[in-house]
C-alpha cells in the first residue's frame, strides 16, 4: 500500500506540534522517520495509522483519490505497535490471536497463524505462558506478532526498541529487516536512534521544527 501525506498540521491546546508535513510513502520497504524525543513522530503515526485526526492536511492511501481517515475497511489494512505493548493478562498465544478473534475468526481458523506469527518473532515455545511475566523485549516482540497477525498492508512502528536491551533490541532489528525480505508490509518506522535509521532503513526522513525533511 502506498501512503501520500499532505500538509498535515496538529497543535494541542494552541501549541503546534505538526507545523506542514507531507511525505509520500510508496509499497515496500522501511521508511525511517528520525528526530528528537517530543518532536511530533508518535503524533505524525497515530494521525497516519488513523488513531487520531489532523486540524488540515489529507492522508491518501493507495491508488484512492480522496481522504478515507473514517473507512473502518481501511483502518483493518494498517496498523500500529506502540513503544509499550498493552497486553491482556492471559497467555501469549492468546494475546497473539486477539486480532483474529474480534474479526470472527473460529477458533480453528486462530491456531495456524497464531504459531506462525510467534514463531517469527522467537516467541513459540512460551506460547501458554502468561504474557505478563514476559521480559520488556519479549513483550514488545509479542505486540509486533499481534500486529503481524492480521497481515496489515501497512505497519506503523513507534520507537519499536525504546524500552529494550540489547540483545532484544538486535532481535526486534532483524525480525523487521526478516518482514522486509518477505514483503510482509510497508514499514512506516519512527526512531530517535541514528545509528538504528543506518541499519533498517530504506529511506530516512527527519523530523524538525513540525515539518519532515528527506535526508
Amino acid at each position: 500500500m502506498k501512503l501520500a501525506v499532505s500538509h498535515i498540521k496538529k497543535a494541542y491546546a494552541g501549541k503546534a506540534i505538526l507545523q506542514d508535513c507531507s511525505a509520500v510513502f510508496d509499497k515496500g520497504g522501511i521508511s525511517v522517520l528520525m528526530g528528537p524525543n517530543g518532536c511530533g513522530k508518535s503524533t505524525f503515526l497515530r494521525i497516519c495509522a488513523l488513531l487520531e485526526e489532523a486540524d488540515r492536511g489529507e492522508l491518501l492511501f493507495g491508488d484512492d483519490s480522496a481522504p478515507l481517515t473514517h473507512d473502518l475497511a481501511l483502518k483493518r489494512r494498517i496498523t500500529l505497535v506502540l513503544p509499550r505493548t498493552g497486553i491482556f493478562n492471559t497467555t501469549v498465544f492468546q494475546n497473539a490471536a486477539y486480532g483474529l478473534r474480534v474479526r470472527g475468526r473460529r477458533p480453528a481458523e486462530v491456531a495456524g497463524p497464531v504459531r506462525e506469527a510467534l514463531a517469527f518473532v522467537g516467541l513459540e515455545q512460551k506460547k501458554d505462558q502468561q504474557a505478563r511475566t514476559l521480559s520488556s523485549g519479549e513483550t514488545q516482540r509479542l505486540g509486533i506478532a499481534r500486529a503481524l497477525i492480521i497481515e496489515p498492508e501497512m505497519l506503523f512502528l513507534d520507537e519499536p526498541t525504546a524500552s529494550v536491551d540489547q540483545e532484544n533490541t538486535a532481535i526486534i532489528e532483524s525480525i523487521i529487516l526478516d518482514m522486509k525480505k518477505q514483503g510482509r508490509s510497508t514499514v512506516i518506522m519512527a526512531t530517535h536512534d541514528r545509528d538504528q535509521a543506518e541499519r533498517l532503513a530504506d529511506r530516512v526522513l527527519v523530523m524538525n521544527r513540525g515539518m519532515i525533511e528527506e535526508r
